[in-house]
């Protein structure tokens, strides 16, 4: 054994001449892993704190306006009865205003006097439709049957009956949207009063509902809101 051999050491540290063994501490591959995965996740880190800095400085956040805009369908459903009626108002002032321009507007169901004929065989059907028109607003006139040129030879619902003129021709469109299937003629006349002849083919007026909705579009307005129907509960 050579004297540079320390004591009790031998084998392959056993020293050679000129040759001495590097006494090296073992590697910790656990250590070296950890700081990789610490290194990554600190950069995944300061990479998403980056992203939200851009975010907020460049107008990200789409604030109160775009944020209202993206949500029609609430604001929709918290329309206050004071703006539905302010819209309904306006369909009406357009729809006087095209009026206005024809030089007449139509006339409500109060302002037209209507009497009531029946041209059929069945009892009391001029007294039930009258009484049905006349909840709908209509004023009623004479209550009675159909004159002899017009007794069972009515093959339609319906024939109105007005004196010529324009007037007459805007009472006849109000009226006819209470039922279908009818023609129109003119006589002469005097006064204001048109005349519903039942025919064969009559069974009852439209229903209240689609006379309604009928009615809004002839005038161009809004029908009014449904009173059956239950109340929403959306609050804004």
């Amino acid at each position: 054994m050579s004297m540079l051999t320390p004591p009790g050491l031998g084998g392959q540290y056993r020293i050679r001449g000129d040759r001495y063994p590097r006494m090296r501490r073992p590697r910790r591959r656990g250590r070296i892993i950890a700081a990789s995965l610490a290194s990554g996740l600190a950069v995944a880190v300061l990479g998403w704190g980056t992203l939200q800095l851009v975010d907020i400085f460049s107008g990200g956040d789409p604030g109160p306006d775009k944020a209202a805009a993206g949500r029609p369908a609430e604001h929709a459903k918290c329309a206050s009865p004071a703006a539905t009626a302010k819209a309904a108002a306006g369909g009406r002032n357009a729809a006087d205003g095209r009026n206005a321009a024809d030089g007449h507007g139509l006339p409500e169901p109060g302002e037209i006097t209507v009497n009531v004929l029946n041209a059929t065989s069945r009892s009391g059907l001029a007294k039930d439709t009258a009484d049905e028109l006349k909840k709908r607003g209509f004023k009623i006139g004479k209550i009675a049957n159909a004159p002899a040129e017009f007794d069972q030879k009515v093959e339609k619902a319906g024939v109105l009956i007005g004196a010529p003129g324009a007037t007459t021709s805007d009472r006849l469109q109000v009226l006819g949207t209470q039922l279908e299937d009818t023609r129109t003629r003119y006589d002469e006349r005097d006064g204001k009063d048109i005349d519903l002849i039942l025919g064969k083919g009559f069974e009852h007026l439209a229903k209240k509902k689609a006379a309604t909705a009928a009615l809004a579009e002839l005038t161009g307005s809004s029908p009014p809101p449904d009173k059956s129907a239950p109340a929403s509960g959306a609050t804004c």
